[in-house]
């Protein structure tokens, strides 16, 4: 269990946490929510002991490992596989200790066994895989990927470590949506105690099982997903606001008899006790409301379809194709999403139809006056960092006035004060916004988003999707956010193997697909009535139930004589170390053979079960 009690932190004299007060039952997984800004990270870091408290307490059970992703993984010479296995560091102390004492050998032999430590490889290649890693990445060292992917080497890492206490702040950031529904999927599995900040509703509401809301310094538990938060939390703010109605009526209906006879003789007396009333009166709590951050975007004029065409066409790179055969289409109403794994191509169809790749083949035919808008993370990087928003608008409309740019600016929710402040003091979300303005600042015709929402709270996110439900232009998005592809997107792309198809169904059929198996979709057809099993059927099949159950029986015992065997001071006397190895090799086989057995035991009661309803 984490507590964490009337605890206060601020940042430059500014309390940014103040008596703030929450209780995190053990094994539950809370999503922490709240505004850019209002101390998420920060909390995060007074959990793990990294900044000092100025009152109350945080305390977690004793000899509890509390993991996070605190950086990206260093570009070493180091495996990615080694790299994660090296993340169990009492995997690995037990390995690399070095001993000549037999009942200290059999004590670590004993220890890694209890820890399943022979079956870490398969475990650790398996997370690996479900970020995104393909097997022959396992062996290649750290410093042959980019920062983000590494950020996915560190993400494995914490995962395959299975801390007591996980903290995860934004995870899904440099995850593609295959990486972000299968962390989901995980998340929901994970054995202990899980806390994560998170801007996507789609794991919110599907990897954890309470929100932890930070807002007005105050820590608010809310039990449900986000969508049930989100639903309490609005009655909370209505109710709220009908109460002020209320008390602002009766002020108002107070103030207007002192400001009638306040200074009558007569009435004065009456008067100032109505003036000690309209004082004492108290209004209910409001939650803080963010700043309306809409977006706003300009009109494009209508062009004659198709915006973008192409037959048979190749892109890549210095001649070697990433996809090939593209017959496409894009009119000027369609709202497309790309899906498909990192890798697959999408950023580079995404340069094709944007014109900044041409083709190896076939053709592409763009409208005459096409204009196309941009957004791509790097995108953020390519801001200059010591000039203002101001200084980047005025270079592309040189002709316009302060007021119109900060006009401009204001409508993408840089407000004055972020209208001044050079870019390297802004935000995420502020850099977010000021890319997001430059890229459509041209109203252009076809709008080409790749992972819009890193960095953007919910409000801003909810904010875009406005946007672009009124946007009268195209869309072309990849997201791992599920909430803003199936709110703007009527169209779905798949990127696969070289290809680009439309995909049929929808993003749901997506996701199930993701986690099922990597097979094309297909429509599934009604299962036949199933007919009454009969008695032989049922004899049978009890049987097998029995066959199966000795057979677990069996190896259980094998596994325990082996144990007893691994865990024997004789064993480990000098000179002994093939045999060894001989039965850590028998202790393993013996162990997926159980994990198989197990499985088929299952299985057969599972049908035993069926066969006599």
């Amino acid at each position: 269990m984490l507590k964490i009690d009337d605890i206060t932190y601020s940042v430059e004299g500014r309390p940014l946490i103040e008596n703030a007060s929450a209780v995190i039952p053990e094994g539950h997984k809370v999503g922490l929510v709240g505004r850019n800004g209002t101390g998420k990270t920060t909390l995060f870091r007074l959990i793990r002991g990294e900044l000092t408290l100025e009152t109350g307490s945080i305390s977690v059970p004793r000899g509890a490992k509390i993991g996070g992703v605190a950086q990206e993984a260093p570009a070493s010479d180091v495996s990615l596989i080694d790299t994660v296995l090296a993340a169990d560091t009492e995997r690995a102390a037990l390995l690399a200790e070095q001993t000549e004492d037999a009942t200290r050998i059999a004590d670590i032999q004993t220890r890694l066994a209890d820890i399943d430590a022979w079956s870490a490889e398969a475990r650790a290649a398996s997370i690996l895989k479900g970020l995104g890693f393909d097997d022959p990445d396992h062996a290649r060292p750290c410093s042959d990927f980019s920062g983000g992917w590494r950020m996915r080497v560190a993400l494995a890492a914490v995962l395959f470590a299975q801390p007591d206490l996980l903290l995860l702040d934004e995870p899904t950031n440099y995850l593609d949506l295959e990486g972000a529904l299968w962390l989901e999927s995980y998340l929901a599995r994970y054995p202990h105690t899980v806390i994560v900040i998170s801007h996507d509703r789609g794991l919110l509401n599907r990897a954890v099982g309470a929100i932890l809301h930070l807002e007005d310094r105050k820590l608010t538990f809310y039990r449900g997903p986000y969508d049930t938060f989100a639903a309490t939390r609005a009655a909370r703010v209505a109710a709220a606001d009908a109460e002020n109605r209320k008390a602002e009526a009766r002020r108002a209906h107070l103030q207007s008899y002192v400001d009638r006879f306040r200074y009558k003789a007569d009435k004065a007396k009456q008067a100032q006790s109505r003036i000690k009333m309209i004082e004492k009166m108290s209004f209910a709590a409001t939650p803080q409301e963010a700043a309306l951050r809409k977006f706003t975007f300009p009109e494009p004029e209508e062009l004659s379809p198709p915006i973008v065409n192409m037959e048979t066409t190749s892109v890549g790179y210095n001649g070697t194709p990433v996809l090939t055969g593209l017959t496409l289409r894009i009119d000027q109403d369609d709202r497309i999403a790309l899906l498909g794994k990192n890798g697959e191509g999408k950023s580079t169809l995404s340069k094709l139809i944007a014109g900044r790749l041409a083709p190896l083949d076939g053709r592409l035919h763009a409208a005459t006056k096409l204009r196309v808008g941009y957004f791509a993370q790097h995108q953020m990087d390519e801001l200059y960092p010591d000039e203002t928003p101001i200084d980047h608008l005025r270079r592309l409309r040189p002709g316009e006035t302060p007021g119109q740019l900060r006009a401009r600016l204001s409508g993408f929710g840089l407000m004055a004060e972020q209208a001044e402040t050079i870019v390297a003091r802004l935000s995420g979300g502020q850099k977010a916004r000021l890319t997001l303005l430059i890229a459509t600042i041209d109203a252009p015709h076809l709008l080409i988003l790749d992972e819009p929402t890193n960095h953007l709270d919910i409000e801003s996110r909810e904010a875009l999707v406005e946007a672009l439900t009124g946007y009268s232009g195209a869309v072309v998005l990849v997201s791992h956010d599920m909430h803003l592809l199936s709110l703007v997107a009527d169209r779905l792309w798949l990127v696969k193997g070289g290809r680009v198809q439309p995909f049929d169904e929808d993003l749901e059929a997506y996701r199930k697909l993701l986690l099922s198996s990597d097979a094309p979709a297909k429509t599934a057809k009604p299962a036949p009535k199933p007919k009454r099993a009969t008695r032989d059927e049922i004899l049978s099949l009890r049987s097998d139930v029995r066959k199966c159950e000795a057979r677990v029986q069996k190896l259980d015992e094998m596994r325990d004589k082996l144990a007893k065997k691994l865990a024997h001071p004789d064993l480990y006397e000098p000179g002994k170390a093939g045999e060894i190895e001989v039965w850590q090799k028998k202790y393993a086989e013996v162990m997926e053979g159980l994990d198989r057995a197990e499985a088929l035991w299952i299985a057969a009661q599972e049908k035993l079960e069926k066969a006599e309803r």
